[in-house]
């Protein structure tokens, strides 16, 4: 028997095996692809968080992938018990041997179900910190106010202690004004600076009060809310406002400044002459 008749005897005795495998991978796809729509749309009801959404969708269409693929081989008429077998142990190899993706894919669910941050919030943890711009199965990316993307392994977040700032954040501000200064006056055109500037939330209510009576002024703290987003450039607005608010009330801000008395010494030039004299001898 030639080449020719070995290859014509192969196709008939497997090709409509071939053929009946190939339409049922194939169907598998389309009814995976399907179903995996299905379960997206249904999913949105639940309003759960979408690293969850995709897990559970992709999970769903893998398995009837699998499972096609499976039908196709056993169309072949091989023997799926070993390879099932095979599978098992190719399995735990796998595992073993990416047991740290394995471990930041379990925090990842520990974080998607708990939640202890959202997308959008501001935290602080493992010495990083920024706003939370998206929490995957493997790892969460934190974003700076310089554009620049934090990517924090997921089993590095659970079980540590973490600081989430929200949504919004406080402000704390520091300004000194002249002992003689109407403190009423100050908090007015404080208040009033607060009000004109459209970053600033109405709620919660700003904080402000006097805080220290230093050396050459009087310092008062403004504790204003903004997002999370202006967080970095209403400080410098702020303080620009205030600066120019109080110049045109005439509202007066100290620098540092020390009085020197000198007491019991003749104020006339030869005393004045006498004591400059012993400064310069040191005597």
């Amino acid at each position: 028997m030639n080449v020719k008749d070995q290859i014509i005897a192969f196709l008939v005795k497997y090709g409509i095996q071939a053929v009946g495998g190939l339409i049922i991978f194939v169907c598998g796809l389309f009814v995976a692809g399907a179903v995996g729509r299905v379960v997206k749309k249904s999913l949105t009801r639940f309003k759960l968080e979408p690293p969850l959404e995709l897990l559970i969708v992709r999970g769903v269409k893998l398995i009837i992938i699998v499972f096609a693929l499976i039908l196709t081989v056993a169309n072949f008429g091989v023997n799926i018990a070993p390879l099932v077998a095979g599978m098992g142990v190719v399995g735990v190899g796998i595992g073993l041997a990416m047991q740290g993706v394995l471990a930041n894919f379990v925090a990842g669910l520990v974080i998607i179900f708990t939640k202890p941050f959202r997308v959008g919030e501001y935290i602080e943890l493992v010495g990083e910190s920024g706003v939370v711009n998206m929490i995957d199965l493997l790892s969460t990316r934190l974003s700076h106010f310089d554009k620049s993307i934090v990517v924090i392994p997921n089993r590095k977040i659970v079980g540590e202690i973490f600081h989430n700032y929200g949504a919004i954040r406080q402000l704390d501000l520091a300004i000194g004004v002249n002992y003689d200064s109407d403190l009423r006056a100050v908090e007015r055109v404080v208040r009033d600076v607060l009000a004109r500037n459209p970053k600033i939330l109405k709620e919660p209510v700003a904080g402000y009060g006097v805080t220290e009576l230093d050396d050459s002024s009087i310092n008062i703290a403004i504790k204003p809310w903004v997002s999370i987003h202006d967080f970095p450039s209403v400080p410098g607005e702020l303080y620009q406002a205030i600066v120019e608010t109080f110049r045109e009330q005439r509202i007066q801000m100290p620098f540092p400044q020390r009085e020197i008395r000198i007491l019991n010494y003749d104020a006339s030039a030869g005393g004045l002459r006498s004591l400059q004299d012993r400064a310069t001898t040191g005597i």
